[in-house]
């Protein structure tokens, strides 16, 4: 499932072409898993000032509202920029095609978990962002900050950075890094964990989001930038979906383990609880 870094380097990609971008219509196919809650028509004329990200949410900002897209399962957006020759056609997974005067942005998703859902303003949060914990890559993001969110949970550690009111937008692949490179043991309940270790845990988990975002993200089946590039951080994985095979600080043999019914990958020698 596409997180904050494939969400983010999409952001960056789409950021140019559309910041200044006026919409000109839109375009719904099959229905996505959230319906739009606005007339399409409705979208016409409206600027994109911003292209934003919370979490794992893609955000277009218009002066009356935002629309917050999300690339569920298998999701990813493309971009068709308008040369003056006729665009491609909608393939058969392309359930939102937003017009705009530079180009059309089309959302493929062939499992459709994805959605695009408009946002009035102002007004309360929307209630799939208004629960998001802080945003990882931030500067005001800390161990402080984490051990407050943690300390009195008894839930595995691993599972409470996957949980988005703990820390938003961190996904499998980030969390079972972040935890390896930080040496605690991803079965740790966040009640023990100190002040100290962490601070550690979230420095490496920025560390390894940015790392992330640098490589493109991580494309495990479907993801892929708007441009159609695909990401290659899975490639640099130090434990992730490497069970059995040699850890390469210590040599011993990465284990594997299901955790909320998501697989964790860890080393039991360099990783302590």
């Amino acid at each position: 499932m596409p997180e904050l870094p494939e969400v983010e380097v999409t952001r960056r990609a789409l950021l140019q072409p559309l910041r200044g971008s006026r919409i000109r219509g839109a375009e719904l196919g099959k229905p996505l898993r959230w319906p739009l809650q606005c007339e399409p028509r409705s979208l016409a004329g409206q600027r994109i000032e911003d292209v934003g990200r919370r979490g794992k949410y893609l955000l277009l900002e218009l002066p009356s509202g935002r629309l917050i897209v999300h690339l569920g399962m298998s999701g990813s957006l493309r971009w068709h920029g308008d040369c003056g020759a006729a665009l491609p056609p909608p393939g058969p997974h392309e359930h939102f095609r937003l017009l705009t005067d530079r180009g059309e942005l089309r959302l493929n998703d062939p499992r459709r978990f994805g959605a695009v859902v408009w946002h009035a303003q102002p007004g309360p949060p929307h209630p799939l962002l208004g629960h998001l914990g802080p945003e990882p890559l931030q500067e005001e993001f800390d161990g402080d900050m984490l051990w407050r969110a943690v300390h009195a949970r008894r839930a595995a550690v691993k599972l409470l950075l996957l949980d988005q009111s703990v820390v938003a937008g961190v996904g499998n692949i980030y969390a079972c890094e972040a935890l390896f490179r930080a040496g605690i043991d991803p079965r740790t309940p966040g009640s023990r964990l100190s002040r100290r270790r962490c601070a550690r845990l979230a420095g490496e988990l920025r560390t390894t989001l940015e790392q992330a975002v640098r490589a493109g993200g991580s494309t495990l089946r479907d993801f892929c930038s708007s441009d159609g590039t695909q990401g290659h951080f899975q490639l640099e994985a130090l434990v992730y979906a490497r069970a059995g095979q040699a850890c390469r600080v210590c040599t011993q043999p990465l284990a594997h383990l299901v955790q909320g019914q998501r697989s964790t990958y860890y080393c039991r020698h360099c990783q302590r609880r």
